[in-house]
């Protein structure tokens, strides 16, 4: 009974991540890029010291849009990654493509939105979350590691 469990769990779990992973990935594409010269006019109203974490944030994201790529290439990977969690025979792989991914979202929180405590519990957990779907099936990764004499 135990261990259906923990399999209900763990099915859980891979939908919740690969359906936020999902979301992330059309949230990229629902906006138009910004116009570099409306990113800087936004960038100065935020130039003053105390403002000074706004600032970071509005110019590490318009920056990453600015390239024309990332912010896309991002999208993309959410979307792909996402729905490879959300597949049933393709979740570890999901799972472990996804986790520079859910690492970054989480840093991003933790060095650039400190004070937002809910969004930095919440990408936290999509972290954790990530990374116990990757342990969950250490089977499979684990002779990688450790390598046996001949």
């Amino acid at each position: 009974m135990m261990g259906k469990s923990i399999s209900i769990l763990f099915i859980a779990l891979r939908l919740f991540l690969g359906g936020m992973m999902l979301y992330g990935g059309v949230q990229k594409f629902q906006k138009p890029l910004p116009d570099p010269i409306r990113v800087v006019e936004k960038a100065q109203k935020f130039t003053a010291a105390e403002k000074k974490g706004t600032l970071q944030k509005i110019l590490y994201i318009s920056g990453a849009k600015q390239t024309g790529y990332f912010w896309q290439v991002l999208g993309i990977c959410e979307l792909v990654f996402g729905l490879l969690l959300l597949l049933q025979g393709t979740g570890f792989v999901g799972a472990v493509f996804l986790l520079p991914i859910t690492l970054h979202i989480f840093l991003f929180h933790l060095f650039l939105e400190r004070d937002a405590v809910g969004e930095l519990l919440q990408t936290g957990a999509l972290f954790v979350i990530n990374i116990l779907l990757i342990l969950r099936e250490k089977k499979k990764w684990k002779h990688l590691l450790w390598v046996r004499p001949i």
